[in-house]
């Protein structure tokens, strides 16, 4: 009887311990894990209406072609609302790469960028030039074109096919054998523009864009040497408005390879959701989520219809999201902690004592027994 006395009694101790131990398991992990929540902010979103207007919205972009020179392309944008943006110089930067993928050189460009100041004292006086030709394309703003980028934005002005072969400063300048050095190279280009909110597209492709009876145009008359474009890119970044904690934009590392015979047209359909994300502080970041699709197509020399470039054409929701970052105040933390602890050690106490009156039954149903 002694025997099965001490046999359930060591029972009981090491159930009773197994149970002390789980429970002091269980209580740990779960006071780690309410601290790892108590520690992350608590976003609440919310759908509202859009009622945002007339207001500007800023894309950010960083996108490397591998097989394009930087002379050779140009960005633009236009909307829904007529405005129109060509060869966008202000806030990119363009750096030429090598065909292997290393930088050459940084060409830097900004709005308003401020000019480097002369010291008059070691200027050298410049001997005034004749007024250039402007072959036709001269106005009242700039009756004299005395190098070869002049006389290619009165050309754009006036919506004209450029041609830099029948231009004496274009010859001077070498300018058709600066765009054949460059063949072969290719181009990063990165930087910010500022859109209407409304529908609307941007895009990067050759050739110097103007418009011309509404309708907009890139002329390729000074790349006619170059029989097609490999548009082959990376997107490294794109996105609309201000980065916030959690946002994911889908077109980020985006790489499309083009391995057909003639040029590539790549448009990406974008659709975006206004979004705002309030802090627990109360300022409030304006920026946008979007979804995107995707369409590849060939250009060759009897296609209509098509330029070669990568286009993003973009449309607005009228649905807004609202974030709303909330932090766990640290009473509730306590609460919680509180509650953990003692609903694990109520647990332990029901099952602890269970074992005791299963073994107690036990022991005394096995003491009849022996008598």
């Amino acid at each position: 009887m002694i025997v099965i006395v001490s046999t359930c009694f060591l029972t009981v101790l090491c159930l009773c311990c197994a149970v002390t131990i789980i429970s002091t398991v269980l209580i740990l992990w779960l006071v780690v894990s309410e601290f790892a929540y108590y520690l992350e902010p608590d976003v609440r979103p919310e759908l509202k209406v859009d009622t945002s207007r007339g207001q500007k919205m800023k894309i950010s972009f960083d996108i490397t072609f591998h097989h394009v020179p930087c002379a050779y392309m140009g960005v633009d944008a236009m909307d829904a609302s007529g405005e129109h943006q060509l060869s966008v110089d202000h806030n990119i930067f363009k750096i030429r790469l090598s065909s292997d993928g290393r930088q050459l050189s940084t060409e830097k460009q900004e709005l308003n960028a401020k000019p480097v100041p002369v010291d008059p004292t070691t200027a050298v006086a410049k001997p005034e030039s004749s007024c250039g030709d402007c072959y036709g394309s001269q106005d009242d703003e700039r009756p004299c074109c005395n190098t070869c980028e002049d006389v290619q934005e009165q050309y754009r002005k006036k919506g004209w096919a450029f041609d830099p072969e029948i231009v004496t400063q274009c010859k001077k300048e070498g300018f058709t054998k600066k765009l054949k050095d460059q063949a072969g190279e290719g181009c990063r280009i990165h930087g910010f523009i500022h859109v209407n909110k409304v529908q609307g597209n941007f895009h990067f492709a050759p050739g110097k864009s103007f418009q011309t009876d509404h309708m907009h145009v890139h002329d390729l008359a000074a790349l006619s040497f170059q029989q097609q474009f490999d548009l082959s890119h990376k997107i490294t970044r794109l996105s609309f408005g201000e980065p916030y904690p959690g946002i994911i934009n889908p077109l980020d590392n985006v790489e499309k390879t083009w391995r057909l015979s003639g040029s590539a047209m790549y448009q990406y359909f974008i659709k975006i959701v206004p979004t705002t994300y309030k802090e627990p502080s109360g300022a409030i970041i304006n920026s946008n989520q979007f979804s995107v699709n995707e369409h590849e197509r060939i250009l060759t020399p009897a296609s209509r219809g098509g330029l070669p470039g990568v286009f993003f054409i973009y449309d607005f929701s009228p649905i807004m999201v609202s974030f709303t970052e909330q932090t766990t105040s640290f009473a509730h933390f306590l609460t919680s902690l509180c509650a953990i602890v003692g609903g694990v050690f109520t647990v332990a106490g029901i099952i602890d004592s269970f074992i005791y009156h299963l073994m107690k039954t036990i022991n005394q149903q096995g003491a009849l027994g022996a008598q």
